[in-house]
């Protein structure tokens, strides 16, 4: 750790103290390989705060308003925002972009614009999103990526609907919360898979009707749990070649297999042509649950308020920023859930 000097602020930024930020598969993926940000690097951007000041232009936050970081903001003009999809929108940050200097002037960057495992970010207007007062702010933080990214893919990609069979291959933030969104959307078989035992009480938690530990036998495992056929949604959560084909094996004909996970470039997922055409399966990604952070975020917030949504099953570790190296290490381990750095008020 080190003191950044983060940009002054603009007449269309915000700054804000972050209050808690969770520990994310992508920041992991901007070291490990995946992507290629510009370093040096800080990581995060799944966080919640409140705002400490705004510049002239921006209006809808003030200072003292608790916000929710949307590291992939909308500019609402671009083709793909015009039509409906904000979460592909054009001007959406890379895996980096500037976000201040080191004490001895290096230039230092952000991951995906936010860079919020830190005491304080210095971020777009249209970054920040208001939340009512009162979200506990370790549940905040996940509302901006973990959370929004495996309701929405359930919610919005797949829509999931009630007495349907579900499987979750890969139980980290994001597969816990497809978890809990299946049985929300009234699922009736929810299968969940992981490469561990360990994780079983975690997926229970969640909402599993069913475990598996991951092995070659899972699409037939799968099948027995569902007479036969396979289940009518799959959730990859790993972002995986094999991972992906594991899924796509244990979905029933006609069926859909939803990619959540983000994996390598170089990792290429084979297929016949002749079980593409014979399965008429559906295989597509979900890109941040093909979410409108704007207007999901407040309403999944206003949710754990009145506590319909219940996300302490994802978080199993809630550390300082000393404990965020081990937390990176249990991730890349498979270990537990959410890990979640809380900020001292």
């Amino acid at each position: 750790m080190e003191e950044v000097t983060l940009p002054d602020l603009g007449p269309d930024s915000v700054r804000v103290r972050v209050r808690a930020a969770g520990v994310c598969h992508s920041d992991l993926s901007m070291v490990n390989g995946t992507l290629a940000p510009t370093f040096p690097l800080v990581l995060g951007h799944e966080a919640a705060g409140v705002v400490l000041a705004t510049g002239d232009r921006v209006t809808h936050v003030r200072p003292g308003d608790e916000v929710v970081l949307n590291w992939s903001p909308a500019c609402r003009g671009c083709w793909h925002c015009t039509h409906g999809q904000p979460w592909l929108c054009e001007t959406a940050a890379g895996p980096s972009k500037p976000g201040g200097t080191t004490a001895d002037g290096t230039p230092v960057s952000v991951t995906l614009g936010l860079g919020a495992l830190a005491e304080e970010v210095l971020v777009p207007a249209n970054a920040v999103v208001p939340v009512p007062a009162g979200v506990p702010a370790d549940q905040a933080a996940l509302l901006g990526c973990a959370v929004l990214t495996g309701t929405g893919a359930v919610r919005n990609t797949a829509a999931v609907r009630e007495g349907e069979s579900v499987l979750v291959v890969g139980l980290g933030g994001v597969g816990l919360s497809v978890l809990l969104a299946a049985r929300a959307a009234g699922a009736a078989v929810v299968i969940a898979v992981d490469v561990s035992e360990a994780k079983r009480p975690l997926a229970e938690a969640a909402g599993a009707t069913d475990y598996l530990v991951s092995d070659e036998r899972l699409a037939k495992a799968v099948r027995g749990l569902t007479e036969g056929r396979g289940v009518d949604h799959a959730f990859e959560c790993v972002g995986r070649s094999s991972t992906i084909q594991a899924a796509w094996r244990a979905t029933r004909r006609g069926g859909q297999v939803t990619v959540v996970g983000m994996g390598r470039r170089d990792d290429l997922v084979s297929l016949s042509a002749l079980d593409i055409f014979h399965s008429a399966k559906v295989l597509r990604s979900s890109v941040y649950g093909a979410a409108d952070p704007d207007r999901d975020v407040p309403a999944l917030a206003a949710s754990v308020l009145n506590g319909s949504l219940k996300l302490g099953p994802l978080i199993t570790d809630r550390i300082d920023l000393d404990g965020a190296p081990a937390a990176f290490e249990r991730m890349a381990r498979g270990e537990g859930g959410r890990s979640v750095v809380l900020f001292q008020d």
